[in-house]
């Protein structure tokens, strides 16, 4: 089970943006028995609702899962396309020290 849904937050940010508990069960494929459940904290949401409920709110992921009682805010994907952007920000930086250091042997000439 989830280790805690603010449910009351939901209703507020939902009324806030005119949206319904349905809206929401829509945007993330719950049935309405899966809904109620989820509000009444009896099934945990998953990594990939909270992406789906980040974009539906127009709030952070992690603000989703924090209020949904997930330990990390992140999903595996999320996390894997972060590491793959470091790497490609280090390699871009070993690149661009190599292609300095071509540029001054060649102004050394």
């Amino acid at each position: 089970m989830a280790l805690f849904f603010d449910a009351a937050w939901f209703k507020a940010r939902l009324a806030a943006l005119n949206l319904q508990k349905e809206d929401m069960a829509r945007a993330v494929g719950w049935t309405q028995e899966e809904l109620a459940l989820v509000f009444k904290d009896q099934m945990e949401v998953r990594a990939r609702d909270v992406e789906l409920l980040s974009a539906l709110l127009d709030v952070p992921a992690s603000e989703i899962a924090n209020r949904c009682g997930i330990s990390t805010p992140i999903s595996a994907k999320q996390a894997s396309q972060e590491v793959q952007i470091e790497r490609l920000i280090q390699r871009v930086a070993t690149l661009e020290a190599k292609v300095a250091a071509l540029e001054l042997a060649l102004k050394e000439r």
